[in-house]
């Protein structure tokens, strides 16, 4: 088993590698595309390499990309088989946060909540990975209120880091029915940037494919570099949709993301730290292009 996961590991961290080079590659090609039609001066650091670039774009078609494969190449087989997630907590939890794991259960379909005990984090994620689970949410709190989401992707990784705040458990929503359990339709809103491209393949390759006739809703929109979640349910009424609100709802903050997985910590390669304390921070946009 463990020649078997090194091995895997191996080929992951190579198809990863490959597919950063062709990135580069296609980035090269482009802006040498660009400044041709342009009519402009060459890039001084593509000056060296611009005749071989531009005998690989003849035999390119115009909007083609050159990368084979996916950028996010942990989720190329998603979607062939429904997704198997285990949610968590620290260790010790509050009842409530007991009771908003059972709810993020009910969010995720086919979602399995484990009781953690006294479970160190490596014999948790090796348990999860000899189950064949394929994310694993780790839920914490701070005096009883929900405050933080770790999202391990696995076997290999990523882990995406999230600040929990605004918890609102169903019963506090009120004037709610029974909770619908069918694979809900996922709304991605206003996360086009290249993170928020990224932090949308990691929340949605959660939920297996729903189906056409479902009439459930969960909603990631974006607001201020802050994912709301929102979890719905929608009726047709002639022509008119009206929204039912079923809870839970949160917010969710990213500040980091790693290529490993829970158990590497530091070990593992740092894809994305939020920076809050820079010049600009104020001014920018992470997760949205505008």
């Amino acid at each position: 088993m463990l020649r078997r996961q090194a091995r895997e590991r191996r080929e992951y961290l190579q198809r990863r590698a490959q597919e950063e080079r062709l990135r580069r590659q296609q980035d090269k090609k482009e802006r040498l595309r660009q400044a041709l039609d342009e009519n402009r001066l060459l890039p001084t650091e593509l000056r060296r390499q611009a005749l071989a670039l531009q005998k690989e774009l003849e035999f390119e078609t115009p909007g083609e990309n050159g990368v084979t494969g996916s950028q996010d190449d942990e989720y190329r087989w998603a979607g062939l088989e429904p997704p198997k997630v285990m949610v968590t907590t620290s260790r010790d939890p509050s009842s409530r946060l007991r009771v908003f794991a059972k709810e993020l259960c009910l969010v995720i379909p086919g979602a399995r909540r484990l009781n953690r005990g006294r479970a160190e984090v490596g014999v948790l994620v090796s348990a999860c990975r000899a189950a064949g689970v394929t994310d694993l949410l780790v839920l914490h709190e701070t005096r009883g209120r929900p405050d933080g989401l770790v999202l391990c992707h696995l076997p290999h990784g990523p882990t995406a880091h999230f600040t929990l705040s605004g918890a609102v458990l169903r019963h506090e929503v009120g004037g709610l029915g029974g909770a619908p359990l069918g694979a809900p339709h996922i709304l991605l809103h206003r996360l086009d940037s290249a993170l928020g491209r990224r932090l949308g393949t990691i929340l949605k390759h959660l939920f297996p494919v729903p189906r056409p006739q479902t009439r459930r809703v969960v909603t990631f929109a974006n607001e201020d570099d802050v994912i709301l979640v929102r979890n719905h349910v929608y009726r047709r009424q002639g022509k008119t949709v009206e929204l039912e609100e079923v809870g839970p709802r949160f917010q969710l903050r990213p500040y980091l993301i790693r290529l490993g997985t829970l158990e590497q910590g530091d070990a593992a390669d740092v894809e994305w730290r939020w920076h809050p304390y820079t010049a600009t921070a104020p001014k920018r946009h992470l997760l949205s292009a505008t």
